[in-house]
């Protein structure tokens, strides 16, 4: 299995980013997908769920400005985020449980500047 993440970078608060995460070597549309997130010194966080048939969860920190969607055609989940704040810096990982096991991606750094 194996995630790739992209789309992180520098933006300012009020800004937006899409995150990316390409998906190798599930069933892609089988599965639920996760997007985390962690800053030095914290427990890894979840950020947005996605269910294989599309239902969404969020954090209440991110409720209103993240939205999380899935291309299955491209096995690819993203995660739309607007307003973001400086408390949004972080780095993100993209996440799928499968078959007893969690796989994630290397990451992608988020940097909120106020």
């Amino acid at each position: 299995v194996q995630l790739v993440e992209s789309g992180g970078g520098l933006v300012q608060a009020g800004g937006s980013l899409r995150l990316s995460c390409a998906a190798r070597g599930i069933y892609f549309s089988l599965n639920g997908m996760n997007w985390y997130r962690q800053t030095l010194g914290k427990q890894r966080e979840l950020v947005a769920t996605i269910t294989s048939g599309g239902y969404t969860n969020y954090d209440d920190s991110v409720k209103g400005r993240f939205t999380i969607s899935r291309d299955n055609a491209k096995n690819t989940v993203y995660l739309q985020m607007n307003s973001l704040k400086a408390e949004d810096t972080a780095r993100y990982y993209c996440n799928v449980k499968n078959w007893g096991f969690a796989y994630w991606g290397q990451g992608t750094q988020v940097t909120v500047s106020s």
